[in-house]
């Protein structure tokens, strides 16, 4: 059954096309050579596209044809993020806009002064919601798979400035969470994405759009161990050049509560993440069997 492999499609040309038209032209112009990209991983990007066609068709309830469509709008906004992401911690000139619901839930949480943790998906545009929690003025760390290409990850390094001196990577022998401890001790917050995992993590299972889906047990483990608050937080793109900011109310989960308070975390977490998917499905950038729980071909949890 495939999976999820940690690792992001492009390649360094491609990228520096792209930057090379923002720095002289702007953000349109680099969206309609999109629309040319994005042609191309319709046509030849079969292993993902079906995934992509099962969600459209079978879970949000699409006829066929839209759904087809639906595909190369799923793979065009893809692209669109990327752009965005560029053009933002670039500090390039934009025309973006936004609207922040729930922005008064973080700075509660800072001014707890307990550290905090945000839990995210692969809806929207992970990179600029990262990006906008600098509004918060406190210490940001995202943890992720280091699974992007290392050359277009330094190829980004240079043309955006950022570097890694803030991202936790997850690694095979758990240093990662000692990192995430220490976060929490200086009173940071964390953010990490709930909607995936690589083969062989550990994994928890829970009903989303209509079925039984496999989601990582890490994020959820670490809501119900280390006694911070909690927050659910999406940036979702409603048209060229305006993005929507959501974050959930606050809540810290009892630790001695962990057994029971680790299902309801992702039973919550999965109805939040489900409604967005339901608001905006072109959004969800998931290019792999995200049911494969109810298949039989996957492990079940110990």
């Amino acid at each position: 059954m495939p999976s999820w492999q940690g690792k992001s499609k492009g390649t360094t040309l491609g990228y520096s096309i792209f930057v090379g038209i923002l720095k002289r032209f702007g953000v349109m112009p680099a969206y309609f050579l999109l629309r040319f990209v994005t042609v191309y991983y319709f046509l030849f990007s079969y292993k993902t596209s079906k995934y992509i066609f099962d969600f459209f068709h079978r879970r949000i309830g699409y006829g066929k044809f839209k759904s087809l469509f639906r595909i190369y709008t799923n793979y065009y906004q893809l692209g669109q993020t990327v752009i965005d992401k560029v053009v933002i911690m670039s500090g390039m000139p934009n025309r973006l806009s936004f609207d922040f619901d729930g922005e008064d839930h973080l700075r509660e949480m800072v001014r707890l002064q307990r550290g905090g943790l945000l839990l995210g998906a692969h809806i929207g545009n992970w990179e600029i919601a990262g990006h906008l929690l600098e509004r918060l003025e406190t210490t940001i760390n995202i943890v992720m798979f280091d699974g992007e290409h290392q050359q277009i990850k330094e190829y980004l390094e240079r043309v955006t400035g950022k570097k890694n001196a803030k991202i936790i990577v997850i690694k095979d022998d758990l240093s990662h969470i000692y990192e995430i401890n220490e976060a929490f001790k200086n009173k940071e917050l964390v953010c990490i994405h709930a909607d995936r995992f690589l083969e062989g993590n550990k994994t928890m299972t829970t009903d989303f759009l209509g079925a039984k889906a496999l989601f990582p047990a890490g994020p959820f483990i670490l809501a119900a161990s280390f006694n911070v608050p909690v927050s659910f937080v999406f940036a979702m793109k409603e048209s060229n050049l305006h993005y929507h900011f959501f974050a959930s109310p606050v809540k810290i989960y009892d630790r001695t509560e962990k057994k029971a308070n680790l299902q309801l975390i992702l039973d919550s977490f999965s109805t939040e993440m489900e409604k967005k998917v339901k608001q905006y499905p072109e959004q969800w950038y998931n290019y792999y069997n995200f049911w494969q729980a109810s298949s039989g071909e996957v492990k079940k949890n110990e």
